[in-house]
């Protein structure tokens, strides 16, 4: 068996959970899998520097040659929570299942974002081993607490940003090699995120007297609350195309046959329908098209037969490119329409500036997929994810997000979900990726 795929199945059975409340968080995991690093990958360790920040993310320097703007690669190696309820392998088990062409590892973390990372560490193994010194300093930022607050990534990119670094290009998780997501278009398709939607976490909340729930009344605080959801979901946001996404279309378009070509190439007169489509065609692209808003978290009385003095609810709000957390907010002010719901902003973190999809770091980028998937179609998008990334916008123009792993529709719902797997085959692929990627840097 392949050692690197045996180190990665090491790596994955750490529970490395990350917790919103971090007192709650069991580091051992995190101090174990940081412990086993040196151990698995010596070369790397002794070319490269390594820095600890915010007590668990890691911040490792490779020196170069020169003297130009570096490198960022990034990655994270905390997962959301898993039990083995409902999953067909157990989630921290790192079971390999079939041989060949069709072995599959399964695992939280094996997308998110462990694969990248151990793929990452495994290339620049390969490259260490064999004495390479990069052109520029390339850092590999790897978060403890993405899933969460992202207080690692952003303190990297204070030290960073402390040092007085731009860095040429910043690459993290996100966009994937996928096939059928847009109707006309043949073949496998890269989608880099050349921004990625804004985050904003809001509670609607209801406060009232409780009492007994023997006499209830008429709009009791779990009843407000409820029907402040269903007219918060029976109000979308309104769809509206990005300059990212357009020229998404148009690249896209370019590569199609029947309708979507013609659309293409005559938004003056098709816009307004093509948005329609990308409004029906799925929940991937529904969402490239608004902000979107799912209630995911609900509270209320502590008892069987009392009433809630207390009703929450959370809104996990997706902020579109071109609008602004202000606006999500009142958008669901005036979908409650009830003034006795509060509505308060918990968490926030704008929309990301669109990086160019031209230029030496995306041509490098677009000549290393095509290097470990020959004829794939390159395209940006923006990502509808929040990740490490958008910390690293404030020092670089070039901050792209992208995953070299080949994902089907099915395993990619499987993020942050039950039965999170990979395909081996193109987890091997990803490492000869980065290979070529840093070897470029």
């Amino acid at each position: 068996m392949d050692s690197s795929l045996e180190r990665f199945r090491e790596l994955l059975r750490l529970p490395t959970i990350s917790r919103s409340d971090e007192t709650l968080t069991d580091w051992e995991p995190f101090d174990a899998f940081v412990a086993a690093l040196p151990r698995l990958y010596p070369a790397l360790h002794a070319a490269l520097t390594l820095e600890i920040v915010e007590g668990h993310s890691l911040l490792y320097r490779w020196k170069g040659s020169g003297d130009g703007a570096p490198a960022v690669l990034m990655a994270h190696y905390d997962v959301v929570h898993a039990t083995d309820e409902g999953w067909e392998h157990p989630p921290f088990a790192a079971e390999l299942v079939g041989d060949g062409e069709e072995a599959v590892l399964w695992g939280r973390g094996a997308i998110d974002d462990k694969g990248a990372l151990v793929s990452t560490l495994e290339a620049a193994e390969r490259l260490a081993e064999r004495g390479y010194i990069p052109a520029n300093d390339v850092y590999l930022s790897f978060g403890h607490n993405e899933e969460t607050a992202g207080g690692g990534a952003a303190a990297a990119a204070a030290v960073l940003e402390g040092r007085g670094i731009r860095p040429a290009l910043v690459l993290d998780e996100g966009g994937a090699v996928v096939e059928d997501i847009f109707p006309g278009v043949a073949g496998p398709i890269a989608v880099i995120g050349v921004s990625e939607k804004g985050l904003a976490g809001v509670r609607l909340s209801v406060e009232q007297e409780g009492g007994h729930a023997s006499t209830p009344p008429r709009f009791a605080a779990t009843v407000r609350l409820a029907r402040a959801i269903v007219r918060l979901n029976s109000k979308p946001f309104p769809a509206g195309f990005s300059s990212a996404t357009l020229e998404m279309v148009r690249t896209l378009g370019s590569h199609s046959t029947g309708p979507l070509r013609f659309a293409a190439n005559n938004l003056w007169l098709t816009r307004g329908a093509l948005l329609g489509v990308f409004s029906r065609l799925g929940v991937e692209t529904s969402a490239m098209v608004r902000t979107t808003q799912a209630v995911t978290e609900l509270s209320g009385s502590g008892a069987a037969n009392a009433l809630a003095e207390r009703a929450t609810a959370t809104v996990n709000v997706r902020v579109a490119v071109g609008s602004s957390v202000a606006e999500a907010v009142a958008h669901i002010r005036r979908a409650v329409r009830d003034p006795l719901v509060t509505v308060e902003v918990i968490e926030a973190s704008e929309p990301s500036p669109i990086s160019p999809s031209s230029g030496p770091a995306w041509e490098l980028l677009t000549e290393t997929i095509e290097f470990a998937y020959p004829g794939t179609i390159v395209t940006p998008y923006v990502q509808l994810g929040a990740s490490d990334s958008r910390r690293f916008t404030g020092i670089s123009d070039h901050v792209y997000r992208f995953s070299p792993f080949e994902l089907s529709f099915e395993e990619r719902s499987t993020l942050h979900a039950m039965n999170e797997r990979i395909r081996v085959a193109t987890w091997l692929r990803g490492i000869d990726f980065y290979e070529k990627l840093i070897s470029e840097l």
